[in-house]
């Protein structure tokens, strides 16, 4: 018997009139896992999420939870969003101001008639993991935009729900605020063994907290794995430049013989892959800016003369860009300090061959 995944969508189309918002989606999230559901706006992320919990209602399709069937078009069956023991943390925080922390996060045990000395149990306990221990009495209108987040994700957890959706829950705070708060939301997820799902369109909060991506565009998944994996070989052209790959470029294929691939972007520019899986038609070719390193080497196979345009250092690593004598322009990160050119050296690249990716423009 195939084992179930503990959030299982099967066969799931949503409509709205005659618009189709998702297409014949299939989604696996394991238990324990966070998935982030990743695309620009109106590619069905958003909707997806709500039909699992229940606030949308699909087509057709099936949705499982915890090996329970919580939605089925074929049989009829939709429970209640009520009833689906999900949680749910919003971009607004939704927090009522006139109210102190501990009566907001309270609420939904309030309205599951729980005893006063569980709510108080569960609450101080809520509060304790994300942070706001202490902080019981105070009045939520007092609190920082952070703290009113922490509030919201308290108030979800407090029922301890079997899966935690979050919907853009950081897009509110600032940006210093928000890389923490990342991080700490991570560690929570971690700590207590969350099944999760997170709809972002931020890339680096996708990388940053995700242990599985799911690409969408246009209602449809193209591309799903962990981030590692997503970064380094995009499926198309499209993933690559929503991931934020700043090098990519028309090719051409100029041949292939024992399995290696010659491909050139330029007139100055041409590539070996070994082993490049070459889609049909017309192909694009994506390079990370850290697969690009600065050599003196004129022998060493895939290098790229150019001349450098803009030198940046942004702590941790130098970036740089490199226009090559038939005007394309190249991203190089490194944290390289031996070798650090200025703008207007003539310079040297090389392109790790791991690092090149040929792929269908879509």
């Amino acid at each position: 018997m195939e084992q179930q995944s503990f959030v299982s969508v099967r066969d799931m189309q949503v409509k709205y009139g005659e618009t189709v918002a998702v297409h014949e989606m299939d989604l696996s999230v394991e238990e324990g896992e966070l998935c982030v559901l990743l695309g620009p706006s109106g590619c069905g992320k958003t909707t997806t999420m709500r039909c699992i919990a229940g606030l949308e209602t699909p087509v057709s399709g099936e949705i499982r939870i915890g090996g329970r069937t919580v939605y089925a078009a074929s049989t009829g069956v939709s429970v209640p969003s009520n009833k689906r023991d999900v949680g749910m943390v919003f971009q607004s925080y939704a927090i009522w101001p006139h109210k102190s922390v501990f009566q907001n996060v309270a609420f939904p045990l309030q309205m599951k008639k729980a005893s006063k000395t569980e709510i108080r149990k569960r609450v101080t306990e809520a509060l304790d993991v994300v942070g706001l221990d202490g902080k019981g009495d105070r009045g939520a209108s007092a609190l920082s935009g952070g703290q009113m987040q922490r509030v919201a994700l308290a108030r979800s957890l407090v029922t301890r729900p079997q899966v935690l959706l979050m919907d853009e829950p950081l897009s509110n705070l600032d940006a210093k605020l928000r890389d923490r708060l990342r991080f700490e939301l991570k560690a929570l997820q971690l700590k207590l063994g969350l099944t999760s799902i997170y709809v972002t369109h931020d890339q680096g909060e996708a990388f940053a907290l995700a242990d599985k991506i799911v690409v969408m565009r246009d209602g449809r998944i193209v591309q799903q794995g962990a981030p590692r994996e997503i970064y380094r070989r995009p499926a198309s052209r499209f993933v690559a430049d929503f991931l934020g790959m700043t090098n990519i470029f028309d090719g051409e294929v100029v041949r292939q013989e024992n399995g290696v691939t010659e491909v050139r972007l330029g007139g100055d520019v041409s590539l070996l892959v070994h082993g490049a899986v070459v889609p049909d038609g017309p192909i694009a070719v994506a390079i990370p800016a850290e697969s690009l390193t600065f050599t003196t080497d004129e022998s060493a196979p895939n290098t790229i003369r150019g001349t450098v345009l803009v030198q940046s250092f942004l702590g941790a690593m130098w970036r740089f860009r490199v226009e090559t004598d038939s005007g394309l322009d190249f991203d190089v990160a490194t944290s390289d300090a031996t070798r650090v050119p200025a703008v207007g050296d003539r310079v040297l690249l090389r392109a790790a061959e791991s690092g090149i990716n040929v792929l269908p423009v879509d």
